[in-house]
C-alpha cells in the first residue's frame, strides 16, 4: 500500500467547485467528489469530518454502480472503498458528497486528505459534455431517500447519487456540478427571507456557507469560472419563491428588516411582487451568461407544481429581448405524483428518474 496526497495523483479527477487547492481537498456541494481509475486490489481515502447539526454522508460508486452510502462520524480517519478485488482489472471509482452544503451548520465540513492504494492510477477519460445544475432542495436530492412518511429535516434523506442531476448527467455521458440549497429561491426563500437566494452567492466557490472553518477552506473565494465552462446550465428554481406567497412575513428581529411576497384577496399573486420575481429571474439569467458565455441556459421547473411557470416564461422572454441571447429556453419538468413522491413531501426516486428521462432528451437536442 502506498499513500498519496490528492495533488500527487496525476490522474485524479475532481468534481465540484474548489478554491483551487487540493491540499487538502474540501467537498462543498452536492455531488462533489473525486474520480479515479485504479488498477489494484485495495483503495482507501483519508477524510476529515466535522459538524454541529447535520452530518455529511458519503457515497461510493464503482464502475458506475453505487456500492456504498454511509453517515460520516466526526474526526480524521481512513475509509476503505474496496478491498479484495482483482488486482489486474481497472476499476472506475467515484466518491461523492451525498448531502448539500449546509448553510445552517457552520461546522459542517468534509475534507479529503489522502488516498492509499496497492496498485496504479490510470487516466480518467474526459466526458464530452459539461452541465451545471442550479436549484433548491429538489436539486439537492432531498426526499430521494426514505419512506414517504418521513418528515424529519436531517441529512439522511438527501441523495446526490440518485437525484435527477446525476441521472441526467449519466444519460448524456456528462460531467456535472451542482449549486443548490434547500428552501432557497431566485428572489427569496420559502419563508420570504430575501438573503436566502442563490444568485446572491453564485460568484463564490460556495458563498452560502458560514463560519471561520469554511472560510479557511476557501468557500468564500471568488469562483474561477474559466477553469470549468459548462456546455449547459440547468436552473431549477421557483418552487420556494412560490411558497413565499403563502407564508408569513419574514422579519429580522435584530435589524427590523422585513419582506413578504404578497397574495391578493382573490388568492392570486400580487402583481408588483410577481414582477419582482420576474426581474430576479431575468437578472440571474444575465449573471449566468456573464460567467458562462457559450452555454445553453435552460430554466427547468415543475417537479413540485408549476405555479411560477407563466412568470418564468415572461422573465426569460424579457431577458432574451433585452440581450438578444438566443441560447436560453424554458423546459417544464414532469410533476411529482402520489406514486412518485418521496420522503418529506419531496420528489422520490421515481420522480427524479422521470425528470431525468425527459430532461436528457431535451438537453440532447441542444448539443
Amino acid at each position: 500500500m502506498k499513500e498519496y496526497k490528492p495533488e500527487e495523483i496525476k490522474y485524479l479527477k475532481i468534481h465540484g467547485r474548489t478554491a483551487g487547492s487540493a491540499a487538502p481537498l474540501p467537498l462543498f456541494w452536492t455531488g462533489s467528489g473525486i474520480e479515479l481509475n485504479v488498477k489494484g486490489s485495495e483503495l482507501w481515502i483519508e477524510v476529515e469530518v466535522d459538524y454541529g447539526l447535520y452530518e455529511p454522508w458519503l457515497g461510493v460508486l464503482i464502475n458506475s454502480a453505487k456500492v456504498s452510502r454511509q453517515m460520516l462520524n466526526k474526526g480524521r480517519y481512513w475509509l476503505c472503498l474496496f478491498r479484495g478485488m482483482n488486482e489486474n482489472t481497472v476499476k472506475n471509482v467515484r466518491v461523492i458528497r451525498e448531502v448539500q452544503a449546509m448553510n445552517g451548520d457552520p461546522d459542517c465540513s468534509l475534507v479529503i486528505h489522502s488516498v492509499r492504494a496497492d496498485g496504479e492510477f490510470l487516466p480518467v477519460k474526459e466526458r464530452p459534455v459539461k452541465i451545471e445544475f442550479i436549484g433548491d432542495s429538489i436539486t439537492s436530492g432531498e426526499g430521494v431517500v426514505g419512506a414517504r412518511e418521513e418528515e424529519d429535516w436531517i441529512s439522511m434523506w438527501f441523495s446526490a447519487a440518485d437525484n435527477y442531476t446525476a441521472l441526467t448527467a449519466k444519460e448524456l455521458n456528462a460531467d456535472y456540478r451542482v449549486i443548490s440549497q434547500s428552501g432557497w429561491g431566485v428572489l427569496t426563500s420559502w419563508d420570504n427571507n430575501p438573503d436566502y437566494n442563490i444568485p446572491k452567492y453564485y460568484e463564490k466557490v460556495c458563498g452560502l456557507l458560514t463560519g471561520e472553518k469554511n472560510e479557511n477552506l476557501g468557500a468564500l473565494k471568488e469562483n474561477d469560472f474559466n477553469a470549468w465552462q459548462p456546455d449547459i446550465v440547468v436552473v431549477n428554481l421557483g418552487t420556494n419563491d412560490s411558497s413565499a406567497f403563502n407564508t408569513p412575513e419574514w422579519k429580522d428581529e435584530a435589524t427590523g428588516r422585513h419582506h413578504k411576497q404578497r397574495s391578493d384577496s382573490d388568492g392570486t399573486f400580487n402583481e408588483e411582487d410577481l414582477k419582482a420575481f420576474e426581474e430576479a429571474v431575468s437578472n440571474f439569467l444575465a449573471k449566468i451568461r456573464k460567467y458562462n458565455q457559450k452555454a445553453h441556459i435552460v430554466w427547468a421547473y415543475g417537479m413540485l407544481g408549476n405555479s411560477m411557470m407563466p412568470a418564468i416564461f415572461r422573465a426569460a422572454d424579457t431577458y432574451q429581448r433585452k440581450s438578444g441571447d438566443r441560447k436560453v429556453s424554458v423546459f417544464q419538468l414532469p410533476n411529482t405524483t402520489d406514486k412518485t413522491i418521496g420522503s418529506r413531501s419531496h420528489p422520490g426516486i421515481l420522480s427524479h428518474e422521470k425528470a431525468a428521462e425527459e430532461l436528457s432528451v431535451y438537453l440532447r437536442s441542444l448539443l
